[in-house]
């Protein structure tokens, strides 16, 4: 199944310090990253909390960054603000590649996000060899490999650990040496525990990116949880979502305890 991707940016990071600006900016380490994968990577404010999650492919010349359109300016302003005197150019390339996400598809020109998702760049002319299925799809699949996004509404509002991008390091290397907000990630690795964990969540009422989640029996005197990313997938809608761990279990609402009952899709 092939999908467009039309709500992704894409810059390219060129130029012989484009690792090793990449590596001291990303959570991820860049050095691992080979010609034919996906890495995920966060990139955090100085507090530890993710600005955008990139997918970082490698290519003949340097990088491209994926991530959500409606964050390019200000991901690219950014980025630039920490080029100094090295040498490293930023492209905004959004227009130049489509990105077309594959679904249970093995193409040998495909960068792999894990065994079932895997994303094309191609020019836009070679679009028509297509046949495009829709992009609930793929957002359905994201949710269910539990691949979280992070865009506008959601910017500087979780550390990885929420996203549980610290399990099994899929998003955060804590071997790599330092990057924006490391001290605050490492910290909460090595001396804490993560209250907040992702998780995937269905109802049969609508769900918003923002929305929050409530527990009767959280004594938070905030709200136990939030939704990071949703999808209305035929009747029904899906979501990934930051919740207490120890409500894991619980009865979950959507914003107050008269909200929608939310249902914990367990795939352990």
């Amino acid at each position: 199944m092939f999908v467009r991707l039309d709500n992704r940016a894409l810059i390219k990071i060129a130029g012989k310090d484009s690792e090793s600006f990449l590596q001291s900016q990303l959570s991820n380490d860049v050095n691992k990253l080979d010609n034919s994968s996906i890495q995920l990577s966060a990139y955090c404010q100085h507090q530890g909390k993710i600005l955008t999650l990139f997918w970082l492919l490698r290519c003949e010349d340097g990088f491209f960054l994926s991530f959500p359109l409606d964050l390019i300016e200000t991901i690219i302003n950014r980025l630039k603000m920490f080029i100094l005197m090295s040498d490293v150019k930023i492209e905004n390339a959004s227009d130049k590649y489509l990105q077309i996400g594959l679904i249970n598809e093995n193409r040998a020109d495909a960068y792999e996000l894990n065994n079932q998702l895997s994303l094309m760049l191609v020019d836009s002319k070679s679009a028509e060899k297509f046949t495009f299925a829709s992009q609930q799809y793929w957002d359905k699949a994201c949710i269910d490999n539990l691949i979280p996004e992070i865009n506008s509404l959601t910017t500087e509002k979780f550390v990885p650990q929420m996203l549980n991008l610290d399990i099994d390091e899929i998003g955060v290397s804590f071997t790599k040496g330092c990057y924006p907000g490391q001290e605050v990630v490492a910290r909460l690795h090595y001396l804490g525990k993560a209250k907040r964990r992702l998780f995937v969540f269905t109802s049969v009422s609508e769900i918003k990116v923002g929305d929050d989640l409530f527990c009767p029996s959280s004594k938070s005197a905030r709200t136990c949880g939030s939704v990071v990313f949703q999808v209305k997938f035929e009747a029904d809608y899906f979501c990934l979502a930051t919740l207490e761990v120890a409500h894991k279990d619980d009865q979950i609402y959507l914003n107050n305890e008269q909200g929608p009952t939310l249902t914990r899709i367990n795939y352990e």
